[in-house]
């Protein structure tokens, strides 16, 4: 130790030098960097752009330039001094090395500042690096000045001065030149925001934030953060009381620092973990290197106070070195304490900030992958899955940033604490260092267990999500066919394989934490042993300075399970999102665009092959060779399963090209088979981004014949649509998507399928209006079933099994085979029976029943009436609590682990532990004399036994704390989660209707997440610190009760202080919350729907749109951790003055008083009180704010549920219904107590054993009278009596398990044909076979390999349309109930087939009641009985034949219109 002072020594020589040395440097660079500005620096700067940048950070500037010119100026006086003391005294070389040091330390100053006064703002990135050099530097010098003057060999108190200033100044100018950068990095990225958005940044840019505008001591005080908590003491606050975020903060700005670093555009997209990690790096950098220095700066101060404490007992002793030497000691302590204090706020706020960056970016680069996967499959990953990555693992990557530097501080502190044992126990320090060294060495296998049990926790994570995601998007249908308590039971057997993992993971935690927790008493245990066994004195002041240091070690080392475990966690999250980033995208080379106008041709392909599956030995499309001119109306037809979605799709790009060229020309616009709507008003989906043209608007509503529905909407096209458009029937859905397509007058159209989902006036009228109006100049491709539709179109296509079997017009490929012919002689047969019915209408017989008839005109008045509330919009804004997180949400969340039974035991053994831990340390500096000359009143081996007892028992109540905490966490996650999914499965439809899915995925995902992993050590961790802090207060007052009287003003101001912040933080934090959900909505619908959105070219808009949802969230984040902060800041200095103050009444005593080796305990313990404090209330802070997740779940817990699935007393027979008659009366029903009637008092019977067809046009009530059958929807008033029981009054399974409905949209799950089609495992494979042949899917299956066992991908992508529908109609083939509703069944399928199943359905159905809604006349055309509903009201009721005598009945007209157009396209062509 010597001999490094003496080698320090020479700094009186060598650091001058360097110094001189340095100084030359920066002389050079700066007057090469003038000469270079003179001779070629363009004039021609952006004095906008320099004006805006100065006026952001003009604070920073002036104080910069005056610091500089300060130093110079004190250079330049100290150089002065130094000469006339050199004068006087004499000259020797160390001197006047030191007066050249000081000469140059003033030129080198005033030329700086000179510089920053002619150049703005601009600071070069070599005087920052600069500035950083001279502040080690001069952090050297003072620390061997400190040496020097200890040994009173310093030959001038003026350098010890002049090199601390130079410390000062240093520091801050670190910080400074970092903000500049920032600024900088601001004024760089002005060029490119036009380019990135069209210049829509510009006005943000203008905003100036809190943060941003906030002086040096506002930032290191946190002040700027002042009036928003003042803000939420007098209101609640709202989202928009919450400044922006920073500039240089935006997720725009970070995601293309982040991009560019991680080689995204190098075109191998081989990204792995290390990349991964080098662009978060480069996107939080500035955050990064600063928390580095702060956490750099607070590890060293932190040591201060063990080095001095055998100082400090001497002096209690009466050792004392010099006159006021314990006020010098005082005021070291306190200096020290506020070094700390600060350090230690500004490094969590960094690191937390630069976390949100990186989650910010990690949403963003999520994001833009899934922008660019195929559609087809995400190769693996499903959207619940993905959307996991975003939700869960950033959020992790995030959280990681609290522990970034932790192995490196550990590291650091590990080696101070060696020196500062060496320095009190000589060589039992190494056996210290080797105990600390086993402990660490034995929490590896552990670790590996770890990493292992996360990973399969987030697996099975994935797959719950995954599930959970499918199951919400297809209630509808699980609760029409009464499988949702099947499906739940799915999810809850996925929670179980979850929870094992959990299980082991928080068990495994638990070990680690009490290995670690007792590995201070150990490594002291070992290190007093070794100095006992080594003749090693042990005196009171040794014996304190250690056990500080092991105090001050123990905090990293507590934090070790948690930094390893997240460590682990993290690694797992990152290699999971370094795989997603690697997958392939959707292949760049399918179509070779070409600009609009610039060839004739607008589709050309030549023998292109295609296939969804590339390494399938057949592809999906083969040898499809055509050309379509502009303005080519083409049409393609085909039967289901035959390969018309697909071209469809290889023309927008969606399918891997196997072969062959395809070039597009122009602009596209897609409509989809099955609607894609996004959340939000009817303007914004059909405008889509483009801006508002009022004319060609009014036109697009007219020819899509939106306007009636948009009358009867309670606000119009201002009316929120639902999620995946929840409050629109099939055809307003479809309607809205095709007038999406139009108003952006694109080149190219291409329509799948649009009139199967409309009824045959609508689609008529569409055709008309559209395909042969607005567009009858552009290019349309449009895939159909209605074959009325074929002759006007210029080319046809015929397609089967993937082929284009013919192609011309209607009249030349009539004869040319035997395809086309098919089709036509089905919807020949099809129009045949409409024919017969109308010739023989005459002389049928039959009842009729005209009822409830009003004009259109009342009905439209009374519809505004109704939808005048301003409370008419279904979603609302998600629901918030207020004020404070009530004490009941605690009991209830304590109460679901046994009743709360273990709770008193935890704080019990928590309470024993500290008491063990504080005797241990008391029996210490108990038995150990003060100095060498007292005798100990025990022996070495007695005290080395007491010790190690009382440090085992600790132990062990640590061991049974963390299994008790760990015990009870996974207890009530476990209940808490089955509570919730419990009710969301049993709550009515209407609360899925208004809820979107991201709402609900938040709550299973991050807030389930919160509750298993980190609420349970939130509640441990304040358990922890409350008594630990109790225990200090203890010990101190037990050595001068004096230090109580100083504790009671602080925890007072600490409580008051803590009231005052809460108000905001508890908001702040459930805006946060909140402001997730739209993410994840945002991000489920984007997935839903990207093939339009790629068909559309819209994904810079929707990556606008996740970045500034982004921003909201990290705004929100951003300002409740800077709350945070803003708290613990001035927590910590009322703990430090509190400190202060206790260590002035110890050293006021007078001599002989107190026990010097009690008092100096006091002090040990309460080194580490102002980070208790500190804790404890950030603990009490943010376990409220995690409460919040713990609300969140309760509130879903406590929704209102639908009637009961049984009801003992009222359970049907068996057999019920035998005959299947459903009775009608005065029927009344609305979706919501806001919202307008739907259906206006119906009464009707549908006898039993017959089938009743029902029309309409699309949105009259036609499946709103099939929800309310099912009770989907409870009517508001009436009833529905089936076979005479009031189905009101029986439970719900018992009901809906006993109808059958092939509904409108066609659904299939994940899983295999044999789960889809019989999904309660109630039959047999014969049986399932049987059914498949029935409803023509026979053959397809036998044709794949795994037959009932072939894979049925998310939402049944892997089968068309058309073939879901048949497996739907497979469904009630097995189910074979007395009474079946068809909801347009046959809507997706071509007319051959649709004859086959009403074939299925007349040969297997005959005897059942069969209610019917279509479309397709022919489909109901046979029916025994025509129900026909306008607005919610029976027009007309009574059989097909004796409506059709009435010439002027509204049915005989849909069905003249229906035939004439057939006739004039169809017949006329034949």
């Amino acid at each position: 130790m010597d001999n490094t002072v003496d080698f320090l020594l020479l700094e009186s020589i060598y650091f001058p030098m360097f110094s001189i040395f340095s100084y030359l440097l920066l002389l050079l660079g700066m007057f090469g960097s003038w000469v270079y500005q003179k001779g070629v620096a363009c004039e021609s700067n952006d004095v906008v752009t320099h004006e805006r940048f100065k006026k952001k950070s003009l604070t920073y500037n002036k104080l910069v330039l005056v610091c500089c010119v300060a130093f110079s100026a004190l250079s330049s006086v100290l150089l002065l001094s130094s000469c006339f003391h050199l004068h006087a005294n004499g000259w020797d070389r160390s001197k006047l090395m030191n007066l050249v040091d000081l000469l140059f330390a003033a030129i080198s100053w005033g030329a700086i500042s000179f510089y920053l006064y002619r150049n703005g703002q601009k600071v070069p990135f070599l005087l920052r690096v600069w500035w950083v050099i001279y502040f080690m530097v001069s952090c050297c010098r003072l620390s061997v000045d400190i040496v020097l003057y200890k040994k009173q060999e310093l030959e001038s108190l003026h350098l010890l001065i002049y090199h601390a200033v130079a410390v000062t100044v240093g520091l801050f100018l670190c910080y400074s030149c970092l903000q500049k950068k920032q600024g900088e990095g601001e004024r760089i990225n002005l060029l490119e925001e036009p380019l990135l958005n069209g210049g829509a940044e510009e006005d943000d840019e203008e905003v100036v934030t809190p943060f941003s505008n906030a002086g040096f001591l506002s930032h290191m005080s946190f002040s700027w953060m002042g009036s928003l908590i003042a803000l939420g003491n007098e209101k609640i606050i709202d989202c928009e009381d919450v400044p922006q975020v920073d500039g240089s903060d935006r997720a725009e700005k970070l995601f293309s620092i982040f991009r560019s670093k991680l080689d995204w555009d190098d075109g191998e997209r081989n990204i792995t973990t290390f990349k991964l990690i080098k662009a978060l790096f480069f996107s939080a950098r500035r955050d990064v290197i600063f928390s580095t220095l702060f956490a750099f700066v607070y590890t060293i101060s932190c040591y201060v106070a063990p080095y001095l404490m055998d100082t400090f007992v001497q002096y209690l002793n009466g050792n004392r070195q010099y006159s006021n030497e314990g006020f010098v000691l005082v005021t070291t302590f306190f200096v020290a304490k506020l070094v700390e204090c600060q350090a230690r706020r500004n490094w969590y706020f960094r690191l937390q900030k630069g976390g949100i960056g990186m989650r910010s970016v990690l949403v963003s680069m999520i994001y833009e992958k899934g922008l660019t996967l195929p559609c087809h499959s995400n190769q693996g990953h499903t959207s619940g899955e993905i959307i996991n990555l975003m939700t869960v693992d950033a959020e992790r990557i995030s959280a990681f940033s609290w522990y970034m530097h932790d192995p490196w501080i550990l590291v650091l502190q590990i080696n101070l604490a060696l020196l500062i044992l060496y320095r009190s126990l000589g060589l039992g320090s190494i056996v210290a260092f080797a105990a600390t060294f086993l402990v660490m060495l034995g929490n590896i296998p552990l670790a590996k267990l770890e990493e292992k049990f996360q990973g399969n926790l987030m697996e099975s994570k994935d797959e719950r999500m995954k599930k959970t995601s499918e199951v919400l998007l297809n209630m509808r249908i699980l609760k029409l066919q009464g499988w949702e308590m099947k499906f739940l039971s799915k999810i809850l057997d996925l929670r179980r394989i979850e929870a094992t993992w959990l299980k082991k993971f928080v068990y495994n935690s638990a070990g680690i934490s009490s290995v670690l927790w007792a590995a201070p008493s150990f490594v002291s245990a070992t290190a007093f042993g070794a100095c006992m066994l080594l003749k090693i004195p042990l005196e009171s002041g040794k014996i304190l300075a250690a056990l500080a240091t092991f105090r001050i070690l123990q905090t990293p080392i507590y934090k070790l399970p948690d930094t390893i475990s997240m460590i682990v966690q993290t690694k797992v999250s990152l290699d999971r999102i370094a795989a997603f980033l690697c997958l392939d995208g959707l292949q760049q080379d399918v179509v070779e665009r070409l600009s609009s106008g610039s060839s004739k041709m607008d589709v050309e392909v030549s023998d292109g092959a295609f296939s969804w599956d590339e390494s399938s030995p057949i592809p999906t499309l083969r040898d499809i060779t055509f050309k379509i001119p502009r303005g080519m109306n083409v049409a393609i037809c085909g039967t289901v399963g035959s390969g018309k979605s697909s071209l469809l799709s290889s023309i927008l790009g969606e399918v891997p090209k196997i072969s062959g060229d395809l070039k597009v020309c122009g602009s596209k616009a897609y409509i989809a088979q099955s609607p894609w709507i996004q959340s939000g008003k009817v303007e914004e989906n059909i405008l889509f981004g483009k801006p508002m043209q009022r004319e060609w608007y009014e036109r697009v509503l007219e020819a899509c014949s939106l306007n009636k529905d948009l009358e009867v909407l309670p606000f119009r096209d201002q009316t929120v649509i639902g999620e995946r458009g929840i409050n629109l029937s099939g055809g307003q859905k479809q309607r809205i998507q095709i007038a999406r397509a139009l108003y952006q007058n694109a080149d190219i159209y291409l329509f799948d399928d649009p009139f199967s989902a409309v009824d045959a006036h609508t689609g008529s009228h569409l055709f008309r209006e559209v395909l042969l109006g607005i567009l009858r100049n552009k290019t349309v491709i449009y895939v159909t079933h209605q074959l009325e539709f074929l002759p006007e179109a210029d080319l046809i296509l015929v397609m089967k099994d993937g082929t284009i079997t013919q192609a011309g017009k209607y009249n030349e490929i009539l004869d040319s085979g035997t395809d086309f012919m098919e089709l036509v002689g089905a919807h020949t047969d099809a129009l045949a029976a409409v024919d017969s019915f109308e010739k023989g209408s005459a002389t049928s017989q039959s009842t009729t029943s005209r009822e409830n008839k009003v004009s259109d005109d009342e009905d439209n008045k009374q519809e505004e009436h109704l939808g005048a509330t301003p409370k008419g919009q279904l979603v609302q804004e998600e629901e918030r609590e207020k004020g404070e997180v009530g004490f009941s949400v605690y009991q209830k969340y304590m109460s679901l682990a046994y009743g709360g039974a273990l709770v008193p035991v935890i704080l019990v053994v928590q309470s024993l532990f500290q008491i063990l831990n504080i005797g241990s340390n008391y029996w210490m500096a108990w038995v150990t004399p003060v100095s060498k000359d007292v005798k100990p009143p025990v022996s070495g081996s007695t005290l080395i036994i007491v010790y190690v007892v009382l440090a085992t028992a600790s132990s062990v109540c640590i061991l049974v704390r963390a299994m008790l905490a760990a015990m009870t966490g996974f207890k009530i996650a476990t209940e808490l989660f089955n509570q919730m999914h419990l009710r969301v499965f049993r709550a009515s439809m209407s609360f899925f209707d208004a809820t979107p899915i991201g709402r609900i995925l938040n709550r299973a995902s991050t807030d389930q997440s919160a509750v298993d992993l980190r609420l349970p050590s939130q509640f441990s961790n304040l358990l922890v610190t409350a008594i630990n802090i109790l225990g200090i207060i203890g010990v101190m007052g037990q050595v001068a009760w004096q230090v109580l009287i100083v504790f009671i003003p602080v925890i007072a101001a600490c409580t008051w202080y803590r009231q005052y912040y809460i108000s905001a933080a508890r908001e702040l934090a459930r805006l946060s919350g909140i402001s997730r959900s739209p993410l994840v909505q945002h991000f489920s619908e984007t997935l839903s729907g990207i093939t339009t959105i790629r068909s559309f070219d819209q994904e810079p808009r929707f990556r606008s749109d996740i970045m500034r949802l982004n921003d909201c969230y990290s705004r929100l984040r951003f300002h409740a951790i800077s709350a945070m902060e803003w708290l613990c800041f001035r927590l910590d200095l009322l703990s430090t003055a509190a400190f202060a103050l206790s260590l002035v009444i110890l050293v006021s005593i007078p001599e002989g008083v107190i026990n010097p080796s009690f008092a100096g305990l006091a002090v040990t313990y309460a080194l580490n009180l102002n980070s208790l404090q500190a804790t404890l209330i950030w603990t009490l802070c943010d376990l409220e704010n995690k409460m919040i997740s713990v609300e969140r779940m309760l509130q879903y817990i406590d929704i209102p549920s639908e009637p009961p699935l049984v009801i003992e007393s009222t359970r049907p027979e068996k057999s019920w219904p035998s005959c299947g008659e459903i009775t009608i009366c005065n029927l009344q029903v609305r979706y919501g107590a806001h919202l307008p009637m739907v259906l206006r008092g119906l009464t009707c019977t549908f006898p039993g054993g017959l089938k009743t067809g029902i029309v309409g046009r699309t949105g009259c009530g036609k499946s709103t009278l099939i929800q309310t059958l099912f009770r989907i929807v409870e009517p508001t008033a009436g009833e529905i009596r089936i076979d005479g029981v009031n189905i009101l009054t029986i439970g719900l399974h018992d009901l809906r398990s006993r109808l059958s409905i092939i509904p409108q949209d066609p659904t299939m799950f994940e899983g295999t044909v044999r789960s889809n089609l019989d999904p309660l495992e109630e039959h047999t494979d014969d049986q399932i076979w049987e059914a498949l042949d029935k409803c023509q899917l026979g053959d397809e299956v036998r044709k794949k390999e795994l037959k009932l066992d072939s894979p049925v991908s998310e939402n049944g992508q892997n089968w068309s349309v058309g073939q879901r529908q048949l497996v739907c109609l497979g469904r009630v083939l097995l189910k074979r109930s007395k009474v079946l509703v068809l909801d347009e069944a046959t809507a997706s399928v071509d007319t051959a087939t649709d004859n086959l199943i009403q074939e299925t359905l007349r040969q297997h159905f005959s005897d059942c009641t069969v209610i019917t809604i279509a479309h397709r006349i022919s489909s109901v055309i046979d029916s025994d009985m025509v129900l026909l509903l306008d607005q919610g009201l029976i027009k007309e009721h009574d059989s097909p034949a004796k409506l059709l005598e009435d010439k002027s009945s509204s049915f005989s007209k849909l069905v003249a219109e229906y035939t004439a157009t057939s006739d004039s396209r169809f017949r006329r062509r034949s």
